[in-house]
């Protein structure tokens, strides 16, 4: 595990064409500094795995304009107008998957699971292509787990070992994503000695873990805002 100086060279790891995670409802729980310097780095073709695609000029909505999004999967894409555009212009591929459907499919990728039936989803357009099983008379569609190459995540503390705090709704869905990638950075407010979390309060243990950073920018009610 490393503690990053900087944004940047916390994502030096990651490349075009990659699957990444981000967690965030919205803007809340969202690794707003990393999502910012991503914004810098000169990438493409990205498939983002997130509850939706930031808002408008804000967030991962910026990646949506410059085009560095190829594919999006995730809830709740109609908080930015500009993704529904972009996927009008044929410039954005996008897998909607129901709020649970998505959380669950992550935990499964994150505990190894390749898929599992759900009855969320049966007879809608959300099932076309899936398989279908009868179990005990009642119908289920199968979905697949999911992973990716890189999460990025946002929490309240971590220690310098890793181990990860989250506050309050700002957990979402960032310590699932933490369990289902390959590589994962976590921006934090604090960080702070071993020993100083209690161990009730780890949400998120330090083995899944690969780096973290302190976060540059937070969500206030006037927005986002620099620190430091």
């Amino acid at each position: 595990m490393k503690i990053f100086s900087t944004a940047k060279e916390a994502i030096e790891k990651l490349e075009s064409n990659q699957t990444i995670m981000v967690g965030g409802f919205g803007l809340i729980g969202a690794p707003l500094t990393l999502i910012d310097e991503l914004t810098q780095k000169d990438v493409s073709g990205l498939t983002i795995i997130s509850n939706n695609l930031g808002e408008k000029g804000k967030g991962l909505g910026i990646l949506v304009n410059q085009k560095k999004v190829k594919k999006g999967i995730g809830s709740y894409f109609t908080s930015n107008r500009d993704v529904g555009d972009a996927y009008q212009r044929g410039e954005l591929e996008l897998e909607l998957l129901p709020q649970g459907t998505l959380a669950e499919s992550i935990r499964a990728g994150g505990a190894g699971i390749g898929g599992y039936y759900t009855k969320t989803g049966v007879g809608t357009e959300l099932s076309i292509g899936k398989e279908e099983k009868e179990i005990n008379g009642v119908k289920y569609i199968f979905e697949p787990a999911l992973t990716a190459n890189v999460a990025l995540v946002r929490a309240w503390k971590a220690d310098t070992l890793g181990n990860l705090v989250y506050y309050k709704t700002a957990r979402n869905f960032n310590p699932m994503m933490a369990t289902a990638a390959d590589y994962v950075i976590a921006e934090v407010d604090e960080i702070v000695q071993p020993g100083e979390l209690s161990p009730e309060e780890i949400i998120t243990p330090h083995l899944f873990v690969n780096g973290i950073v302190k976060a540059a920018k937070i969500l206030t009610k006037d927005g986002v805002k620099s620190i430091g």
